[in-house]
């Protein structure tokens, strides 16, 4: 019998070297350490052998039984280090390297765009201003020379707000313009006075290439003695030389607006098509950005100033077009899309 528990211990170490799993460490147990084992049939067998035989047997099959038990112990503590040991060599990193970047925000590039024509004209003393959104019909158009029979406010396509007071209803509307803030600063100053003014403006249209029913506009004004045309088209031109770089080609054409006379237009060439021609430019070359002129005698008059004493030139630009000039864009819609591809470009 002491040579059986000796062969069974040899064979159940044997075996537990090759172990590499817990399944099989499990299985392991249960067949030399379980209710079933040979060792526990053994010791069950004790009760039907002779005296002294029972004490020598029984003596050696518990230290057996102790010696496998002290070795499956040692045998799970040192798969469990070898698990412990894969899981971190598979989760190991290179603590050398960088960093995941995390996405950086940015301005929109038309407020990017807002905010270099404001510092352009700003270096040329002009005072940036704002101006509300809902406008009185008044200042956005009875103030500009476009009173109410005006063929210019149909071209508009203006959007209007229901408002009443006690002493009845009073026109408003989403302005159109931002040449209403000029309106108010003719108004509320005296000469001399030289303002920008950027801001949103509305115009109930459908949306196309170069459209949108909401965009960006810039209005500028300048009030004093002896103001010429000379000084409106020296002020554009060096804007237009910071802003889209010496060798863009401008140009000026007579034009009418309500609020200026003489009228005129300024125009870039496009930078899409070099002048050729082509979808954003509708085929012409040029993509206006522009009007402006020498401010209505009867628009001064409206604010309060003297038109014999003094003169003015004014102008107001779509901010929009301008980043599409300087890169290329061939549609508007782009910058209003929310396209992380498309705006993170800039």
């Amino acid at each position: 019998m002491l040579e059986q528990v000796e062969e069974l211990k040899s064979k159940a170490l044997q075996e537990l070297a090759n172990i590499s799993h817990a399944k099989e460490l499990e299985a392991w147990r249960v067949r030399y350490l379980g209710k079933k084992s040979e060792l526990t049939q053994i010791l069950r067998s004790l009760a039907t052998m002779p005296l002294e035989e029972r004490k020598t047997v029984g003596a050696r099959t518990n230290q057996v039984k102790a010696d496998l038990e002290d070795n499956l112990r040692q045998k799970e503590q040192v798969l469990q280090e070898q698990q412990l040991l894969a899981s971190t060599e598979a989760e190991h990193f290179d603590i050398t390297l960088p960093g995941r970047p995390y996405p950086a925000g940015r301005l929109h590039p038309i407020t990017q765009t807002l905010g270099e024509i404001c510092d352009i004209f700003a270096s040329m003393g002009f005072q940036v201003i704002e101006g509300p959104e809902v406008e009185w019909d008044y200042y956005n158009f009875e103030a500009l020379n476009i009173p109410n029979e005006h063929p210019a406010r149909d071209t508009m396509s203006t959007s209007w707000v229901d408002f009443a007071t006690d002493s009845g209803e009073r026109p408003m509307l989403l302005r159109t313009h931002t040449t209403s803030v000029s309106a108010r600063m003719i108004e509320a100053r005296e000469p001399p006075i030289r303002v920008v003014a950027p801001g949103k403006v509305y115009r109930y249209e459908a949306s196309d290439a170069t459209h949108t029913p909401m965009f960006h506009q810039i209005d500028g004004i300048a009030v004093d003695r002896g103001i010429t045309m000379a000084d409106l088209k020296g002020t554009l031109y060096e804007f237009a030389r910071r802003f889209f770089g010496e060798d863009r080609k401008v140009r000026f054409r007579c034009d009418y607006f309500p609020f200026v006379e003489p009228g005129v237009e300024m125009a870039i060439e496009c930078s899409v098509c070099q002048g050729k021609g082509c979808r954003l430019c509708g085929n012409s070359g040029w993509i206006e950005i522009l009007g402006a002129g020498m401010t209505h005698p009867q628009v001064l008059q409206c604010g309060g100033i003297d038109p014999e004493g003094y003169t003015s030139f004014a102008f107001g630009m779509g901010i929009d077009r301008l980043p599409m000039l300087r890169y290329g864009i061939d549609d508007t819609r782009l910058f209003y899309g929310s396209d992380l591809r498309f705006l993170s470009q800039f």
